[in-house]
């Protein structure tokens, strides 16, 4: 690859062998070099894909203004997340981890300490993502020898959801966060009961509502194949039924969403198994 643009000392612009702009960052990749130079692959330690041209123009902006040692503990969290998760995240989170990181660090430079009033449910339904986030506290101390808190392994954590869902809205996946709260609130006041959180049946429960809560963001709803099926389920499951309407009002008060029968009546079985768990 040639130099195309550059960015500064450790960022150039280029094209990939399938002709694609890409952004190409490196210790001292751009130092001292010109349009056309030859970029050395032996000090190239991240190529960024610029198909979308919003997210190149901020990614540019971002990265010509951050320290390279913030933009490398970054790369290295996103890269630890990928493989502990084995999953594709959102190209997205380069610039929102990134950025949220540097601000961290000011914030703890200054002494300023952030209250993540989400910590407890973060740590409950996304556990995965939250011991990734206490990893990337461990990266950031060994690089950046800066102490965060772990509400910052909660922030961290969120980020990562946030990548998962294919999303560059962080205030929906905090809604979504609360959302399955108010809805095991809802269950828990309806039964008047305590739910076993170490259960099979209640891991369950959490995972049907991470899905639910995407769908409902989405405005995407389950089909309704077979509403038969669905009254009978709706007899058998009395006492979940009365509980998934109690549901299905909040979503409608707080999100303006219908649930179809369909929906209901997986909800209702959730909530009968998660709640025998408990007897």
């Amino acid at each position: 690859m040639k130099i195309e643009k550059i960015i500064n000392n450790n960022l150039v612009q280029s094209f990939d062998n399938n002709n694609k702009e890409v952004l190409v960052m490196g210790c001292g990749l751009g130092f001292k070099k010109k349009i056309g130079d030859i970029i050395d692959k032996d000090i190239v330690e991240k190529i960024y894909s610029l198909d979308d041209k919003n997210y190149s123009n901020k990614l540019i902006e971002l990265l010509s203004d951050i320290p390279l040692e913030v933009i490398q503990t970054t790369n290295e969290i996103v890269a630890y997340a990928r493989y502990s998760l084995g999953k594709k995240l959102n190209d997205n989170i380069y610039i929102l981890l990134t950025d949220h990181i540097n601000f961290a660090m000011e914030r703890a430079e200054k002494g300023l300490q952030y209250k993540n009033a989400l910590l407890w449910e973060i740590k409950r339904f996304y556990n995965h993502e939250f011991l990734i986030g206490k990893e990337a506290l461990q990266i950031i101390k060994k690089k950046l020898n800066v102490d965060l808190s772990e509400d910052e392994a909660a922030n961290i954590a969120l980020h990562i959801v946030n990548a998962q869902l294919n999303s560059s809205n962080m205030d929906d996946t905090m809604n979504m966060t609360n959302m399955i709260q108010n809805i095991l609130n809802i269950v828990k006041f309806h039964y008047k009961i305590e739910l076993d959180e170490y259960s099979l049946h209640y891991e369950r429960f959490i995972t049907h509502l991470k899905f639910f809560s995407q769908r409902i963001f989405r405005g995407k709803e389950i089909e309704d194949d077979d509403t038969s099926l669905s009254e009978i389920m709706k007899e058998k499951f009395k006492e979940a039924y009365k509980c998934a309407e109690k549901i299905k009002k909040y979503i409608k008060s707080e999100f303006d969403s219908n649930l179809t029968d369909e929906e209901m009546m997986y909800l209702a079985v959730h909530i009968n198994r998660v709640t025998k768990q408990t007897e």
